[in-house]
């Protein structure tokens, strides 16, 4: 025998042959629901924010971002008192004209990420690069304070 209880949506134990639709059930089918076509279509060309992956060694930084698609011209990359920010906006534009009408869509994408540097960065040699959808950032540390390697001290 089972004490568990199961308990619905509105919080009642009570049972009850009618089931009236609760404030809070409405809100939860509208947003479970598909939205119509309308308001979901020609709103995006696919681009979401982008996926990154920060990797320190001993002497950099590595920022690595996935962004396949894209052009090397699609990107701006600014340093900022320590900010570095990473934006994208493509805009589109499709016009068919058939017989007796003419078919326009457009299309709208953007993005943008920020990250402080630590004061480690050495931001006169930052470079970037983009190979095979990847959006790479080298930021070197400053000399000093790049990890050295391990010594062995003697004993005198």
């Amino acid at each position: 025998m089972s004490n568990l209880v199961s308990v619905p949506k509105n919080g009642s134990l009570a049972k009850s042959n009618l089931d009236f639709p609760t404030w809070s059930n409405w809100i939860d089918s509208f947003f479970e629901s598909d939205l119509p076509s309308v308001f979901t279509s020609n709103f995006s060309t696919g681009i979401t924010v982008p996926k990154v992956n920060i990797k320190e060694t001993a002497d950099a930084y590595w920022v690595e971002m996935a962004v396949p698609g894209m052009k090397k011209s699609d990107f701006q990359i600014d340093l900022d008192n320590q900010q570095l920010s990473i934006s994208s906006e493509v805009k589109q534009e499709e016009e068919r004209k058939e017989d007796n009408y003419t078919r326009r869509e457009f299309g709208y994408a953007s993005f943008k990420r920020s990250f402080t540097l630590p004061d480690s960065v050495d931001d006169s040699k930052i470079k970037a690069s983009y190979n095979d959808g990847i959006l790479g950032i080298h930021l070197p540390k400053k000399e000093e304070a790049r990890q050295k390697p391990t010594r062995t001290i003697k004993i005198s």
